[in-house]
């Protein structure tokens, strides 16, 4: 096992049993929102358990059993000066995002519990998703004054335009994970976290007995149309960076603190 640590106590822990099956797992004490050093980390461990030629298939998922991701930083997104911090730290899901796409085994998310903003586009970035009951979901940008246009292009490709568009205007509120799985982010939700496991590892399993050459060309097909991804997704977090240092999200930050 590696274990990648942050000084805010973060950690990306990776694994694989004699299968083949990889986990990635990451972790942050605030309700695993992830700052920017988490986020490069993240990316990094994806790409290289994704090249090991040892990985036959790869388990994503995070610990604690109420939030798979609460989104990106907010101590960071209050830091933001300029412009080019703005860019920096927007980019960071964008990082995962695209290390999810280029990787060249297949993907199975574990969603435990509820994902917030990025938290959608790491589930929404993942091959087959599997989620409790509980994994509720919401893009809640435009509530400080931003919007979700890193995590858009994969929730959108994931859901469509028209559900994509409900969660990211209705920003205030949550989605169940049967709506979400009525959509396409999910494949399946289980009542319990055992129920979780033993579908996402039956699931793994399974996978490990196909021609890996197959998977990861069928991988390719199904994510063909993305390959300006890493130019798109930098540009919208361009976006961000700019609106974060508007008065209007100033003052929307503000609010949300004082609360």
């Amino acid at each position: 096992m590696s274990t990648l640590a942050t000084p805010a106590t973060g950690r990306v822990t990776a694994s694989a049993n004699a299968e083949g099956v990889a986990t990635i797992s990451f972790f942050h004490p605030a309700h695993n929102s992830l700052p920017g050093s988490l986020l490069t980390e993240l990316a990094q461990t994806i790409t290289a358990v994704g090249q090991d030629a040892k990985t036959k298939v790869i388990i994503l998922r995070s610990e604690g059993d109420k939030t798979f991701c609460a989104g990106a930083s907010f101590d960071e997104l209050v830091a933001i000066e300029n412009e080019a911090q703005g860019l920096a730290f927007f980019s960071g899901f964008a990082q995962v995002i695209n290390a999810c796409r280029t990787c060249p085994k297949v993907i199975i998310g574990r969603v435990q519990g509820k994902a917030i903003g990025g938290g959608v586009g790491v589930a929404a970035a993942t091959d087959y998703c599997f989620a409790t009951a509980q994994a509720s979901v919401k893009l809640s940008e435009l509530v400080v004054g931003i919007g979700p246009f890193v995590v858009g292009p994969a929730v959108e490709r994931k859901i469509g335009v028209s559900a994509y568009s409900q969660l990211a205007l209705d920003a205030a509120e949550f989605r169940s994970a049967q709506w979400a799985k009525e959509q396409g982010l999910y494949q399946d939700v289980l009542d319990t976290e055992e129920a979780l496991d033993a579908a996402v590892q039956a699931f793994a399993t399974k996978l490990t007995a196909y021609n890996p050459e197959a998977l990861t060309d069928l991988k390719r097909v199904i994510w063909e149309g993305t390959e300006h991804w890493d130019t798109l997704l930098v540009a919208r977090a361009a976006i961000s960076g700019r609106l974060v240092l508007s008065d209007f999200t100033r003052q929307a930050i503000q609010r949300f603190n004082a609360r």
